[in-house]
C-alpha cells in the first residue's frame, strides 16, 4: 500500500479527506458500495485509500485467528469475551485476505500507521495476538480488504455527486452499531436521504 507507506504528510490538510467518512449516494451504482460508511486512510495527488466500516464479514474473529495459525481450536473458548465478540468487516473489494485494524493511539507497535491525532492502522499480526488476549486498543475495529482509487478518480466521483464527506467522529467510527451507522449518520448531519439528489457532493 504506497498510499500508506507514503504518509508522511500532517493530518487536516485542506483539500484532502484523510481522517474523514465517505458516505455513499442512494443513486450509487456500484452495489459493493451500496450505503457504505467508508474511512479514509490516505488521500492525496496519488489516490486514495480507505475502509468500509459499516459492512460485517460471517467470519468470527476466533476463526480467523485458527485460519492464521495464531489460536488452536480448543483454545476460542477461553479469549476474552472482547476478542471473542470482535466484528470483522469487509473493508472493500481489493485484497481481501488482508486484514487492517484501525484503532486508538494507546496501542503502537512498529508497523503502526498514524491517520489522524487519535486514529492509527496497523496491518501486522501483532495487533491481532495482543487483542486475543485483552491487551490490545481501547478501541479498534478491524477488516478484510480495502477500498482504493486512483488519483483524481475519488474527486471525479465526489463532483459527480457518487459520495457525500464529513469529520469522523471517532465513537461513529468504533460504535458497534454497524447495521444502522448509514442511516445515524445521515441522521448526524441532518440529511433526508429521500432528498438527497439536490444535493452537491459534500456535507
Amino acid at each position: 500500500m504506497d498510499l500508506l507507506r507514503n504518509k508522511k504528510r500532517p493530518v487536516g490538510r485542506s483539500g484532502f479527506l484523510d481522517d474523514q467518512f465517505l458516505i455513499a449516494m442512494p443513486g450509487m451504482k456500484d452495489d459493493r458500495f451500496a450505503r457504505s460508511v467508508i474511512y479514509i486512510c490516505a488521500h492525496s495527488e496519488e489516490g486514495a485509500m480507505g475502509i468500509i466500516v459499516n459492512q460485517a464479514q460471517q467470519m468470527m474473529f476466533p476463526d480467523l485467528l485458527v485460519q492464521l495459525g495464531l489460536l488452536k481450536d480448543e483454545e476460542a473458548i477461553r479469549l476474552p469475551s472482547s476478542a471473542r465478540d470482535f466484528v470483522i468487516r469487509n473493508g472493500g473489494p481489493v485484497d481481501r485476505s488482508r486484514g487492517f485494524v484501525l484503532h486508538s493511539d494507546d496501542y503502537v507497535v512498529e508497523s503502526s500507521l498514524p491517520i489522524s491525532e487519535q486514529i492509527c492502522l496497523t496491518a501486522t499480526v501483532d495487533i491481532l495476538r495482543a487483542i486475543s488476549v485483552g491487551r490490545g486498543p481501547r478501541r479498534a475495529l478491524m477488516a478484510l480488504g480495502y477500498s482504493s482509487w486512483a488519483p483524481g478518480q475519488l474527486e471525479n466521483e465526489i463532483a459527480e455527486n457518487g459520495w457525500l464527506t464529513c469529520p469522523a467522529e471517532t465513537e461513529m467510527l468504533f460504535d458497534q452499531d454497524i447495521e444502522r451507522k448509514y442511516d445515524r449518520l445521515m441522521a448526524s448531519m441532518g440529511v433526508d436521504p429521500s432528498r438527497l439528489s439536490q444535493f452537491a457532493g459534500h456535507a
